[in-house]
């Protein structure tokens, strides 16, 4: 435990650099912006952001998008609570009692309530990283290439969870990432592979060209076809401090919404979204009279902020300590750091510990810069609700396309980003969500690289996957999961033939 604390103090004296602290809050204020502007949402704008990063210092990189995942939770709980805007979907459950606290004159105490659990399961969940990050990452280095191979299936199997709608466009779109994911040279042979005679692609497919196109630019223009004008009431605001008895009110909900959250980030298939509808319904289930939530219930703003941004800070421990993303931003972390050239997983305490323990300060730091940034601002977030959508749109626009040059001075990546643009904007008009293609992708060419290893060690016998525990457990779980998820929708998919 003493040896957590003292590597922490290393971390924030790494994180306290005047460079870092500069990152760290250029993350916070555009996460909260964009947590703000509905339509624009972390994994659009990390992915716009990222060739942003290139030219920084890895530590600097990651603490800047770290702060946008997060922030974009404190953000998006203003204009939910002032206009009944949710700017995430994490606080789509905040505004059902939020709004109604505004209207009643007491949306100085639902932001206050909003920030205070959002900064205190903030700085839980970022503990609980220190905390089981190194005994997490000391036990995957026991790992072998099929136990590495089962764990890269369960994070997959993870992905059908993530996506909403039918199972089975889920498990294409993985398919369809892994497709994508062995576009370039063999890792073994060398030979070319999918490159239909590109240079270009001899390495494989450009990753910002990938996410920018398929998240950023995609996103804008189907948010484009849905913006309408948008009438903004602000609310007066007479104190932004709660009393004695609100805080008493809060606590309880406060605290089970940060233990929530922290158990919903951890788990793969988890994440903020349903962490917050979870503390909701726990809330609403769990008080003396059900009838108050829906009419301005304290607990329903502070339970699911709490949950939201606890999830969001504890998401990051398989991250570092396996190297499994859990989500669509995380896998967009995955790539920022393989920009960089740092591989994600257990080694990366050891190798690189002021990455890993500057990353945590920095969290700290964040959670601390939030509150202070959004509660004397709310007038300027609520205000930037007026801004047309078509001149964010033309912005982010040209923005997209010097980025995504700059990254290799190459058009080639400017043509691949159009191209996914495309694409992206087809998955969504089918309901088909590229979250799962995105970790696909990412997962793809380290699920093959332990397989044929496992392989090639075990000279050629497929039950080496199986003679593991650990693999074996791990391949138990992904198909219990995978059952779970789609035995339901073959089950509708009966009922509805049948009743034809």
């Amino acid at each position: 435990m003493m040896d957590v604390f003292s590597l922490l103090g290393h971390g924030f004296a790494v994180a306290a650099t005047p460079m870092n602290l500069f990152f760290c809050l250029v993350g916070a204020v555009c996460g909260t912006l964009i947590g703000v502007l509905p339509g624009l949402g972390p994994v659009a704008t990390i992915s716009l952001l990222l060739p942003a990063t290139y030219a920084l210092d890895p530590l600097a990189a990651i603490i800047m998008l770290s702060g946008i995942y997060y922030g974009a939770q404190y953000g998006g709980s203003t204009t939910a609570i002032l206009v009944n805007i949710p700017g995430e979907s994490t606080s789509v459950v905040t505004a059902i009692d939020g709004y109604k606290m505004a209207q009643q004159g007491r949306a100085g105490e639902a932001l206050a309530i909003a920030a205070i659990g959002s900064f205190i399961a903030g700085c839980f969940g970022t503990l609980v990283i220190a905390l089981l990050g190194p005994p997490l990452a000391l036990m995957t280095q026991k790992f072998a290439s099929p136990d590495y191979f089962s764990l890269m299936v369960l994070g997959l199997v993870s992905a059908v969870v993530l996506a909403n709608g039918s199972a089975f466009r889920a498990v294409s779109m993985i398919f369809l990432g892994l497709l994508l994911g062995m576009v370039g040279m063999d890792m073994n042979t060398g030979e070319a592979r999918m490159t239909f005679g590109l240079i270009e692609l001899s390495d494989g497919i450009n990753f910002v060209a990938l996410v920018m196109g398929l998240f950023g630019v995609a996103e804008v223009i189907s948010n484009l076809e849905g913006v309408s004008t948008r009438i903004v009431n602000h609310s007066k605001i007479d104190s932004i401090w709660p009393s004695f008895k609100v805080l008493k009110g809060a606590w309880g909900a406060v605290t089970r919404g940060t233990l929530i959250g922290t158990i919903f980030g951890i788990l793969p298939g988890g994440g903020a979204t349903i962490a917050s509808f979870s503390a909701y319904a726990l809330e609403k289930r769990i008080a003396k009279d059900p009838s108050r939530f829906g009419n301005g219930a304290i607990e329903g703003v502070a339970g699911p902020e709490s949950a939201n941004n606890a999830a969001a800070q504890t998401s990051f421990v398989p991250l570092l300590t396996m190297g499994i993303p859990t989500s669509a931003t995380m896998a967009l972390m995955v790539g920022a750091l393989t920009l960089h050239g740092i591989a994600p997983g257990p080694m990366i305490i050891s190798r690189q510990p002021d990455l890993f323990w500057g990353l945590i300060a920095s969290m700290f730091l964040g959670n601390a810069m939030l509150v202070i940034i959004n509660l004397p601002m709310i007038g300027i977030w609520v205000r930037l609700l007026n801004v047309p959508y078509r001149i964010l749109y033309l912005v982010i626009a040209v923005i997209c396309a010097i980025g995504v040059y700059s990254v290799n001075n190459s058009s080639f990546d400017v043509y691949m980003t159009v191209g996914f643009t495309l694409l992206g904007y087809v998955l969504r008009k089918l309901d088909a969500e590229p979250a799962p293609l995105l970790m696909g992708f990412v997962l793809g060419p380290m699920v093959e690289e332990n397989f044929r290893r496992s392989l090639i060690t075990s000279h050629g016998d497929p039950m080496a996957f199986l003679q593991r525990p650990i693999s074996l457990a791990l391949l138990l779980i992904s198909a219990a999961l995978l059952i779970s998820i789609v035995m339901p929708s073959v089950r509708k998919r009966r009922v509805e033939v049948f009743a034809e």
